[in-house]
C-alpha cells in the first residue's frame, strides 16, 4: 500500500468550505464525507480532511488555532506551471479567499498563495525540475 497523507483542517462552515474548494477544481470522496467531515482529494495519495470544529476538537488535545492571529500550518501544493499557480490563486480569490502576499519569482521557482475561508494558508508553487538536477 502506498504511503498517504491526510491533512486535517478545522472549518467553521463545512458546506461553504466544500463549495470553495470545488470552485478551485478539487473533488471530494463521498465514502469519507458526511455532515461533520469532508475528504478532499488532492492526488491519489494526498487528502485534506475538512472537519467541523466539533469533529476536529474530538481528535485534538489542543484548542483550534485562531487563524486571524497565528498560523497553525502552511500547506504547500505544487502545480505544473507558473500559469497553473496563478489560475488556482485567481480561482481562490474569486471564490472568496484572500491572498497574503505578492507572487514570488525566483527564476527556477515561482510561488503564490491564498488563504481559504477559514484563514488556512495554501502556498502554491511551480519549480523547474531541470534546475534541481546536478
Amino acid at each position: 500500500m502506498p504511503q498517504m497523507i491526510f491533512v486535517n483542517l478545522p472549518v467553521k462552515d463545512l458546506k461553504a468550505s466544500m463549495a470553495f474548494f470545488e470552485a478551485l477544481g478539487f473533488s471530494f470522496n463521498p465514502q469519507f464525507t458526511d455532515d461533520t467531515a469532508a475528504c478532499m482529494v488532492i492526488s491519489d495519495t494526498i487528502f485534506t480532511m475538512l472537519l467541523t470544529h466539533d469533529k476536529f476538537a474530538s481528535f485534538s488535545p489542543k484548542p483550534i488555532a485562531d487563524t486571524s492571529k497565528s498560523l497553525e500550518v502552511l500547506t504547500a501544493l505544487s502545480r505544473d506551471s507558473r500559469e497553473a499557480v496563478d489560475e488556482i490563486v485567481s480561482a481562490a480569490l474569486a471564490a472568496g479567499g484572500t491572498t497574503y502576499s505578492e507572487p514570488k519569482d525566483y527564476g527556477f521557482m515561482y510561488a503564490h498563495g491564498f488563504q481559504d475561508l477559514d484563514g488556512h494558508v495554501w502556498e502554491v508553487m511551480w519549480m523547474d525540475e531541470s534546475a534541481t538536477q546536478s
